[in-house]
């Protein structure tokens, strides 16, 4: 009854009318000069992550896998809770388990790779390679006091303090946690080769620096991070190891961490610092439900970034390291419904995604960090109900609006082009006050490695409201050759958005088999033609309608 009263709700929130109000369009002009390259615009979208590491191997795991190797073939990393902790394989909420680790009566190690094994085998089938989270503890292993449950009784609508247990407890002895580590890298070498292996990332634990996930101190992680990475290094010494993918910026506990790897006293190999290179810390937003609507906190998300990135320039040693924010969400729970988080099954998640990650890229480039990757803490829920206002990419094997802003960032070329826009909001503006003015209609321009020229474009409120059109003229100058005609991908209300059909069918919650298909149907991005007006010495002129909270790709083959 819950479950239904959630969805319910979350159906009349987002059924509330999305037409434009009777305003008049706004008029926004874009330039663009193709022949001037304006920096770099690195693929950092291609990470993702999920609590529950068992959904990769089921039927709509693996079908979604397929859908994000597609994205950048072999390019593509994912992160995912739970790989060590103790159990028979049953995913739950928040949970997973591998059951690699347990010991005989008299405390003899027992190693079982099998579920990671299938885990690892479906991503590398499907394109997609792991991100390898170390964690969390066997029970076995755990020195959690006696008596505490091992698994948590966390579920959708409990208290977040609910996910604690044995499993996030510290080590009782560090050299069987390190043997731990270092047989499981010699397995995955031997299984996958060393050059396949050498491709991953290896990251310990998840947000340490929080007690939902971490029973120790901040010095007894220092140590078991320390001895993990020892461990994979000896086992495949060119791997490539960071962390401590810490909530939010990491305050003093990034601090001491920053300070440990650099020059502390290193708990496994007695020299001074522990191998890093790369360095993760997580990044949210924080919506809010007010007069009844979702109200986005794109300016918290993007402030916390910052606040990442300020800490990982502060060692100088540290400085120039390749950065992955290890989790870049809307907010913080992607298990958790309700009225703040009713954004998620529309249009508000997509064209948040394409003016958060704008941002990201914007900032990174202005800090002078070396961002190499943004994870987007997003997957799938295995047989939930439909549309249920999870934070996923796909609802029971079909695609949300927001996958298709991916497939969007995909066919983005990595040189930016010169740009002005009138209607783009600055990025201090946006960090300080969020976006609760003017809309943001933003843009990136890049030329693609075949020399096509990929226009994107948003247009964005945190306030889930209706709002008028936008008019959009966009001035092409600097082209080789102008065509007669741009492709134009389109993800809004009405274009590759599955959430729209379903509810025009009635929000069934057992299609049948025609609705099923006309649900993947509506959820896919169709390419149209849109006319491109020719002017002297290789100008041109596009003009196109965006609806509020709509993206759009347009992509000119000008070579």
């Amino acid at each position: 009854m819950m479950i239904s009263r959630v969805i319910a709700s979350l159906s009349a929130l987002m059924a509330l009318p999305q037409m434009a109000q009777a305003q008049e369009e706004r008029q926004v002009a874009i330039s663009v000069d193709a022949s001037k390259p304006a920096g770099e615009l690195p693929p950092v979208w291609r990470f993702f992550g999920a609590d529950e590491p068992n959904y990769a191997t089921m039927k709509d795991g693996r079908k979604l896998l397929v859908e994000l190797g597609e994205l950048k073939k072999g390019e593509v990393f994912f992160r995912a809770h739970n790989l060590l902790s103790s159990g028979d394989g049953t995913p739950a909420f928040k949970w997973g388990s591998s059951n690699a680790y347990t010991e005989t009566k008299d405390g003899k190690p027992v190693y079982d790779w099998r579920v990671l094994d299938g885990i690892i085998d479906t991503y590398l089938a499907r394109g997609v390679r792991p991100y390898l989270q170390i964690g969390f503890m066997p029970e076995a292993m755990s020195s959690a006091p006696a008596g505490t449950p091992y698994q948590h009784s966390w579920r959708p609508g409990f208290s977040y303090n609910l996910i604690e247990g044995g499993w996030n407890y510290p080590p009782k002895d560090y050299a069987k946690w390190g043997e731990l580590v270092y047989q499981w890298t010699l397995h995955n070498i031997e299984r996958y080769g060393r050059a396949e292996v050498e491709r991953w990332y290896f990251e310990v634990w998840n947000e340490p620096n929080g007690s939902s996930y971490w029973k120790g101190t901040p010095e007894e992680f220092y140590k078991m991070h320390d001895y993990a990475v020892d461990a994979v290094r000896r086992a495949l010494p060119t791997a490539r190891v960071g962390g401590p993918d810490v909530a939010g910026a990491g305050g003093a506990f990034m601090d001491g961490f920053l300070k440990h790897v650099s020059s502390g006293k290193n708990y496994a190999t007695g020299r001074t610092g522990t191998p890093t290179d790369f360095l993760s810390f997580h990044a949210k937003g924080r919506p809010v439900f007010v007069d009844g609507h979702v109200r986005m906190g794109i300016a918290t998300h993007l402030q916390e970034a910052d606040r990442g990135f300020t800490k990982v320039l502060s060692i100088p040693s540290l400085a120039t390291k390749p950065v992955v924010i290890g989790e870049s969400d809307p907010e913080g729970c992607a298990a958790c419904p309700g009225p703040q988080n009713a954004y998620r099954n529309g249009t508000m998640y997509s064209s948040y995604t394409a003016a958060s990650f704008a941002r990201i890229w914007e900032l990174a480039e202005r800090r002078k960090v070396n961002l190499e990757g943004v994870l987007s803490w997003s997957f799938e829920f295995e047989d939930q109900p439909w549309f249920a206002g999870y934070r996923q990419l796909s609802t029971n094997g079909v695609d949300l609006p927001v996958l298709n802003v991916f497939r969007m960032f995909a066919r983005l070329g990595e040189t930016k082009l010169a740009t002005t826009n009138d209607a783009q909001i600055p990025l201090d503006q946006a960090m300080a006050n969020g976006i609760q003015g003017e809309a943001d209609i933003g843009s990136i321009a890049t030329r693609t490695a075949d020399g096509k020229v990929a226009l994107l474009l948003w247009h964005y409120h945190d306030d889930d409201v209706a709002g008028p059109d936008a008019r959009v003229r966009i001035n092409l100058k600097g082209l080789k050759a102008v065509p007669a005609a741009a492709t134009l991908w389109r993800v809004d209300g009405d274009h590759a958005n599955a959430f729209t059909a379903w509810k025009k069918m009635g929000s069934p919650q057992s299609p049948n088999q025609d609705q099923y298909a006309q649900l993947e149907a509506a959820s896919r991005m169709q390419a149209e033609d849109v006319a491109v007006t020719g002017g002297a010495r290789g100008a041109a002129t596009v003009d196109l309608r965006l609806p509020r909270q709509g993206v759009a790709l347009l992509m000119l083959d000008a070579k």
